[in-house]
């Protein structure tokens, strides 16, 4: 085996910011903050080929950056040959969920990204089940927003993410009481 067959893939991800009058200034994505979610995607072991920055008076409620410039990143990705589009804006479940339906990849926010990179370098037990517990707190939304949509199309897909959902409260509550009881007594 040669050392580049020893490589591990690094994910291939173009970055999306958006800034809109109507969002305040944290909720904005600026060149800046693009560089600083570069950064971050470097850190959970990731390469940023490519970006793409939009200004307009707001978000757009279905796909967040509109369907023109959707159209643009999906044409980069698959330049690039990308495998996922991170947003630096927060996305609502709806929004990642035709986001990825749109650009064919994986998609995901800010948030997720952080919350990846705290999982890889969670290293107690307690650390891991707190990391576990936010993405848990984050994914559990998603799902749901999934599981309406589903619905509608297929049942069989609404019956396992609705088992998937209930998994995930109970993990989320499991995790809770375990907590409790590991506390120290008053």
């Amino acid at each position: 085996m040669t050392q580049n067959d020893l490589q591990v893939k690094k994910n291939r991800a173009v970055l999306v910011g958006l800034w809109a009058h109507r969002l305040s200034v944290e909720e904005n994505a600026t060149e800046e903050t693009v560089d600083e979610l570069a950064d971050l995607l470097e850190t959970a072991g990731g390469e940023c080929v490519g970006t793409v920055l939009q200004s307009k008076d707001s978000p757009d409620p279905r796909t967040f950056i509109g369907e023109g410039k959707v159209a643009e990143v999906r044409e980069l990705v698959r330049a690039m040959d990308a495998d996922m589009v991170i947003f630096d804006n927060s996305l609502s479940p709806s929004q990642q969920r035709v986001l990825s339906e749109e650009l064919k990849v994986a998609v995901m926010d800010r948030s997720a990204l952080i919350l990846d990179i705290f999982a890889q370098r969670a290293r107690t037990r307690e650390g891991r089940l707190q990391v576990e517990l936010a993405q848990y707190k984050y994914l559990l939304p998603r799902l749901l927003a999934n599981q309406t949509m589903a619905v509608y199309t297929a049942e069989p897909v609404a019956d396992a993410i609705a088992v998937t959902c209930t998994a995930i409260l109970f993990s989320v509550q499991f995790r809770k009481a375990l907590r409790k009881l590991e506390e120290p007594a008053p």
